[in-house]
């Protein structure tokens, strides 16, 4: 993974080495929030892709292949959307990953004070579904997904969902 611009703030829990003792009532080794940014060009796709998958992995996230999949399309799509539709006002863009006991957050933020909406797809459209893409695997997977203002003007698109499918 290049470092150009993908840094990652670490969880509360410590940084390698051995395993922690679980204490009860702690937070499980792989829980935590983690912030990468980035500048809002082409090339921050694959690499947000790529840190949040080594992250996952890393981490310990007891998450399905099926799972890491969903996210990792969703990153994609959100970050694609942040280069394509807010670098003109947003040139930096942050990537933030949260994993609680059953569930993981992604989620995309920029500077930008546009609050997208899906469009519907039509016959020889070859872009601008990558909002119902989010949705559909999101939804699909259990989750829920929203679009929300920042305090600074700009927004954040998050997508959650469960560590296991429902009804496991």
């Amino acid at each position: 993974m290049s470092d150009q611009g993908w840094g990652s703030r670490p969880s509360p829990q410590g940084t390698g080495g051995a395993p922690p003792v679980q204490e009860p009532g702690s937070p499980l080794p792989y829980e935590g929030v983690w912030r990468f940014t980035a500048q809002a060009v082409d090339a921050s796709v694959p690499q947000a892709r790529h840190a949040v998958r080594d992250l996952l992995v890393r981490q310990g996230v007891p998450a399905s292949d099926d799972l890491v999949q969903g996210l990792l399309l969703i990153v994609s799509e959100l970050v694609t959307n942040a280069v394509r539709h807010a670098a003109l006002l947003s040139p930096v863009l942050a990537v933030e990953v949260a994993v609680g006991a059953e569930w993981v957050r992604v989620s995309v933020e920029d500077e930008h004070p546009y609050r997208p909406t899906a469009l519907e797809a039509t016959d020889g459209q070859t872009g601008g579904r990558g909002l119902l893409l989010v949705r559909e695997v999101t939804r699909e997977a259990g989750g829920v997904c929203d679009v929300e203002h920042t305090a600074s003007g700009g927004k954040v698109i998050w997508a959650a969902l469960p560590l296991k499918p429902a009804g496991v």
